[in-house]
């Protein structure tokens, strides 16, 4: 699953016809008198204290943490952006603030989808906000079998056993079926909506805030997916994670990466599985990983050569460790020329300097590719290659320089 922020939430529920806040999302306070030249709502709010000002990040409770200012004026708002942007929170900068109109309301509701092992779960409360989490056993479901969906009666049905009626019931069935449209076409995972309100002037509901979570190995079918992901680790993804996870989107099979400050032990395992193993392995004996990575599904040498040079690149490591179990399919040789690919740009910029290499890999092909990664030793690398007879876990003890359990 891959996190959205706020703001692009917001700009898909526009795209499936669901009315939200007008909002800008900006990194500087000077940004946000451009941006009242040219629009109106912000100019009609120079006077007038309608505006929200929130922090743009992946955090929860940022009310809680005064990372959001209701109701103030444009010169309040441009403020409230000096006092959130730059901050620290959790280890987290704030690189951002969304501005948005405030809409007055009554009473607040809530809405989600989410999909389960059936198909999909469609959730409805006449309460929101905070009061849902207290009352959640006043929650409405209705289920949306894997291919389908929603009838409008089902929705309306909903809608009424949650305690809306009349007219209320009925807007609220269409603007969820407007949310369940999105969650369908965006290959959405969790889409929830908290609070969704009534604006009684236009007499519209409205989505104040979003969580949405999609699937991120979907981006290559949606080419209008012009946002970043929300990082999941309390920080902004690094260029080097971007730039893989731009690549991952594009390719078969899978390359990842999160880099991890401070760690001496670089890996470039082979496989979610053989990534979770080693990373294991090397803490267990009291090493530290610098990042977590994985090239899996047979991906092209190119894509695991890009991913290779970024692993090469982390400051401070001493030793790179190229793990994994016996391939089923991924071929051996043509991931490892990425590798190797990889390895002699980085050695060329000085980047492999007193960095040892401990490899270990099965599969189709392995001999070829085994040969491959030996020749880089007649090349200067400081290098030791091993076949399937070895334990995973022996490169990581000599890596660490612990006894080999025999």
């Amino acid at each position: 699953m891959a996190k959205l922020l706020e703001g692009n939430a917001m700009a898909l529920f526009n795209k499936w016809g669901m009315r939200t806040p007008r909002f800008v999302v900006i990194s500087s306070a000077e940004q946000l008198d451009t941006l009242a030249d040219s629009n109106q709502w912000l100019q009609e709010c120079k006077d007038q204290d309608k505006l929200v000002v929130k922090a743009h990040e992946a955090l929860g409770s940022r009310m809680k943490l005064g990372l959001v200012k209701v109701g103030v004026n444009l010169k309040g708002a441009e403020k409230a952006v000096n006092e959130i942007i730059g901050r620290n929170v959790e280890g987290l900068s704030i690189s951002q603030a969304i501005v948005a109109e405030m809409v007055t309301h009554d009473d607040e509701y809530f809405l989600c989808v989410k999909s389960v092992r059936e198909g999909a779960e469609i959730l409805m409360a006449k309460m929101g906000g905070i009061e849902v989490e207290s009352n959640w056993d006043k929650v409405q479901r209705t289920s949306v079998e894997v291919g389908e969906k929603p009838t409008k009666k089902q929705l309306v049905d909903c809608a009424k056993k949650a305690g809306f009626k009349g007219e209320l019931a009925e807007k609220v069935a269409d603007y969820s079926m407007h949310l369940f449209d999105c969650y369908d076409n965006e290959d959405g995972t969790y889409i929830e909506i908290n609070p969704l309100i009534l604006d009684a002037a236009a007499n519209e509901l409205v989505a104040l805030d979003a969580v949405m979570m999609l699937d991120g190995d979907a981006k290559f079918r949606h080419p209008d997916w012009s946002f970043s992901f929300a990082s999941e680790f309390g920080r902004a993804y690094t260029e080097a994670e971007e730039q893989i996870m731009e690549i991952d989107s594009r390719v078969k099979g899978s390359v990842k990466l999160i880099e991890i400050p401070g760690g001496k032990v670089a890996l470039l395992p082979a496989g979610g599985g053989a990534s979770v193993f080693y990373a294991d392995a090397v803490v267990n004996l009291g090493g530290t990983i610098a990042n977590y990575a994985e090239y899996s599904g047979d991906p092209p040498s190119w894509a695991v050569e890009a991913l290779t040079d970024k692993i090469c690149s982390l400051p401070g490591i001493k030793h790179i460790i190229v793990g994994g179990a016996i391939a089923n399919f991924t071929d051996v040789k043509a991931t490892f020329a990425g590798i190797i690919a990889g390895f002699r740009k980085a050695n060329s910029e000085g980047k492999l300097d007193n960095v040892k290499i401990w490899v270990r890999r099965g599969g189709p092909n392995e001999q070829a590719g085994l040969a491959a990664m030996r020749e880089l030793e007649n090349e200067g690398f400081d290098i030791e290659v091993y076949d399937r007879h070895t334990p995973l876990t022996d490169i990581v003890n000599m890596a660490l320089s612990k006894e080999v359990q025999q």
